[in-house]
């Protein structure tokens, strides 16, 4: 169920300087520093596929900021567009409409040339099958080269950084054997390793940990969390796993093709002294004013195509649409049973299935 109310956000994208992203100058003033220094930008994406005599929309206008050294998670349940937005920015796609930029590079507008240089030396890919990671027939430590060799890398370069990457994950022991010789959990280690002998500005995984058990998969965040912090390396995870996306510093939840929450985590030392994690989940605020509202705020409050809206100092109430509660035999007020709080969309509110439009408020 969706209640969606478009805000009017946005400005003249006409007088562009050439290769200028235009999510920077698609939104105000106060949100184009945002985009300022950003390693991914995706502005408006759209992906349609057409099957048969149909149309499927897998994106629809996604909005993605993404800074330099983050390890963020996108998570999303089947069907939801994330793997279609890891297609795209892993250059294996192209947007039907909307602009993706990553590291400077405007993926919907390169040549085969560009592609190429993109996927080898910008970019690094763990993919959750370990067959798709690795050569069978080669060593771990040959897979580790494979890549330079082809970027045309010395010889005595291509081996000080393959043994220095399998130092890194822990298998310097391990290089001569071959994938067959190796557990799952120790493909994937030399699967990263291949994935950072060009040293990427961006690590993409695909669900990294999708064929593990719970402690090897821990093992392997444990091991990108570090890569993430010692080499400043930024990594996205795709997953529809919640667990996994715990391990992250920024999550961020994606339903119907659109970017619909974010989870941000950070660690704090409590009275005590304690170390503790503290998350706090946002609605997300698209460039054109419209955001998600949980399902539960939605069934709870029984919205249904339109709602009310009042401007408050510092936050926006929502209530239902007053004439539709007495057609239904409501009671016509402006929520049911939760007190005033239950209308506040603020800014720390949950993302979900409905949709708000309009100034962002900051609540209590």
């Amino acid at each position: 169920m969706t209640q969606d109310l478009t805000g009017h956000i946005g400005s003249s994208a006409g007088g562009l300087p050439p290769g200028t992203p235009r999510a920077a100058h698609a939104a105000p003033q106060s949100r184009r520093a945002h985009y300022e220094g950003a390693l991914i930008v995706c502005d408006n994406l759209v992906r349609i596929y057409k099957v048969a005599n149909l149309e499927v929309v897998a994106l629809q206008g996604l909005d993605l900021v993404v800074e330099p050294g983050e390890f963020i998670a996108l998570v999303g349940a089947s069907g939801s567009g994330k793997s279609t937005l890891m297609n795209i920015l892993g250059g294996l796609d192209v947007p039907s409409a909307g602009r993706a930029v990553v590291a400077g590079h405007v993926l919907g507008e390169m040549g085969g040339r560009e592609r190429t240089h993109y996927r080898r030396r910008v970019i690094g890919f763990v993919w959750q099958q370990t067959a798709r990671n690795l050569l069978s027939y080669l060593t771990a430590r040959q897979n580790v080269e494979l890549p330079m060799l082809l970027n045309g890398v010395g010889r005595r370069e291509r081996e000080e950084r393959a043994t220095d990457l399998l130092t890194r994950v822990g298998l310097a022991e391990r290089g001569d054997h071959r994938p067959g010789r190796l557990s799952g959990g120790e493909q994937q280690r030399v699967a990263i390793a291949v994935a950072l002998a060009n040293e990427p500005a961006v690590l993409f995984a695909d669900e990294p940990t999708g064929e593990l058990d719970t402690v090897t998969a821990h093992e392997v965040f444990d091991l990108m969390r570090t890569v993430n912090q010692e080499l400043g390396v930024t990594i996205v995870v795709v997953t529809h796993d919640p667990l996994v996306s715990e391990q992250v510093s920024r999550t961020i939840a994606i339903r119907d093709g659109r970017t619909s929450s974010e989870t941000l985590r950070r660690r704090a030392i409590s009275q005590e002294g304690d170390h503790q994690v503290i998350s706090e989940e946002y609605a997300v605020l698209d460039r054109v004013g419209r955001l998600q509202l949980p399902r539960s705020h939605v069934e709870a409050l029984g919205l249904e195509r339109r709602v009310r809206l009042a401007l408050e100092p510092d936050h926006i109430s929502v209530w239902p649409d007053r004439d539709r509660a007495r057609e239904g035999g409501g009671d016509g007020g402006r929520g049911t049973g939760g007190g005033s709080d239950d209308r506040h969309c603020n800014d720390g509110g949950r993302g979900g299935d409905g949709g708000l439009g309009g100034d962002r408020g900051r609540g209590a």
